[in-house]
Parts: C-alpha cells; sequence; structure tokens
C-alpha cells in the first residue's frame, strides 16, 4: 500500500512540475515571438530555474512513504528542500554569470513557474484515498 501512495504521490509531483514546464515554455514562446531570440532564451533560462529544481524535490520528498519509515520521509523532505533551494541558487548564479540575459523576461517567466507551482492544487482533482 505504501508503495501505491509513493507513486501517486510522485506522480502528482511530476504532474505540477509538467504544469510548470508547459507555462515557462509557453512564456518563452511567447517572449522570443514578442521580442527576439535573446529574450525567449532569458525566459527560458527563468523557466528552468523555477522547474529543475522542483523536479528534484519531487524526486528526493516522494522516494519513502509510510508509517514505518516516517522518518526517512521527513529526511528526504528536508534533503529535497536543501537540494531544491541550492540548485535555485547555483542555477541563479550560472545564469547571472555566464550568459548575457534580459532580467525582465527571466523573472517574468520564474515568477510564473512559482505562480502556477503555488496555484495548482486549485485545479488538480482531488481523489480520495481509501
Amino acid at each position: 500500500m505504501s508503495k501505491v501512495l509513493a507513486r501517486r504521490g510522485r506522480w502528482s509531483a511530476y504532474k505540477l512540475v509538467l504544469m510548470q514546464a508547459a507555462v515557462a515554455g509557453g512564456a518563452s514562446v511567447f517572449f522570443f515571438a514578442m521580442w527576439g531570440v535573446q529574450s525567449g532564451l532569458s525566459a527560458l533560462a527563468g523557466g528552468a530555474i523555477a522547474v529543475l529544481p522542483n523536479f528534484v524535490f519531487a524526486t528526493l520528498a516522494f522516494s519513502h512513504t509510510g508509517a514505518s519509515s516516517a522518518g526517512k520521509v521527513m529526511k528526504t523532505f528536508y534533503w529535497g528542500e536543501a537540494v531544491k533551494l541550492l540548485l535555485t541558487i547555483a542555477m541563479f548564479s550560472l545564469v547571472f554569470i555566464n550568459f548575457k540575459i534580459g532580467f525582465m523576461p527571466l523573472f517574468v517567466c520564474y515568477t510564473l513557474a512559482l505562480i502556477v507551482h503555488w496555484t495548482a492544487p486549485l485545479f488538480f482533482k482531488q481523489s480520495k484515498v481509501g
């Protein structure tokens, strides 16, 4: 039963990350069409900075489940959140150091992806267990 719950939780988290990636990709295409290649790539970088750490978190956080491994569950959530934060900082640093980017497209797309993450539970159908 716990494997089923872990798989269900992981699938829900991956759906959320996929939704974020779709919004970030759409915003990148919009910036590319309206303002050119540099804006499109900047928006794509902002979306990647939001989406990739969330994917890593989802993978780590839902690797264990169940009452018998409650300690492991908490430990993987903490590790997942720490890795997510460090990965976000590292990705922002790499983008700022190595690329000539537009700040507005980068932060708009990053913010859009975060808003999707925060509001997605309002749109997902909640299924009852049991």
